[in-house]
């Protein structure tokens, strides 16, 4: 297994249903409370060690999950109000090293939480037609993505860093 992706690199679904779109909507609420459990009982320094050789620390992990979850609920609600808006990319590895990255992980946790009822309610009251609409990554210049993208990537962006925090746990013993 590769530590950096313990559940694999993103994929998007190759045929999107209706069901499948409800269980990433599922997905997205509840990650607040997979990632809560998933540091329950854990030390300063249990939180403070890499998840991996290189890799950030628990801690760290815990506070980029709110960072790029408010970057993406932005987005979403820029794609659904603007046209094919271009949004802002942010250079996640020098947010992980501001002051707020080492505070204890209940502020993010409670943020998460709070963050996550609002963007699922905004994803499943959207029009099945509204999951088509598009925007632009500044990253991806040869595509223009959709929200349909954004909802299962962001599924998996949860389940990914909920799998660093277990693996990790696993490894040591936690």
């Amino acid at each position: 297994m590769d530590a950096r992706f313990p559940i694999g690199k993103f994929e998007m679904e190759k045929e999107v249903t209706a069901a499948k779109r409800e269980a990433a909507m599922g997905q997205i609420a509840a990650a607040p409370g997979w990632l809560r459990d998933a540091v329950a009982g854990l030390s300063d320094e249990q939180l403070d060690t890499p998840y991996r050789e290189g890799g950030w620390t628990v801690r760290q992990v815990v506070h980029h999950v709110p960072d790029s979850h408010l970057n993406a609920y932005v987005r979403l609600k820029l794609a659904l109000t603007e046209n094919e808006p271009t949004i802002k990319p942010y250079d996640e590895a020098e947010w992980a090293k501001l002051a707020d990255a080492a505070m204890p992980v209940s502020v993010s946790l409670s943020l998460l939480e709070t963050l996550h009822e609002r963007w699922a309610a905004v994803w499943r009251a959207m029009p099945e037609a509204e999951f088509g609409r598009r925007f632009r990554h500044p990253e991806y210049p040869e595509r223009v993505l959709t929200l349909e993208w954004m909802l299962f990537l962001y599924a998996w962006h949860g389940r990914h860093h909920v799998a660093h925090v277990t693996e990790l746990r696993k490894a040591k013993g936690w």
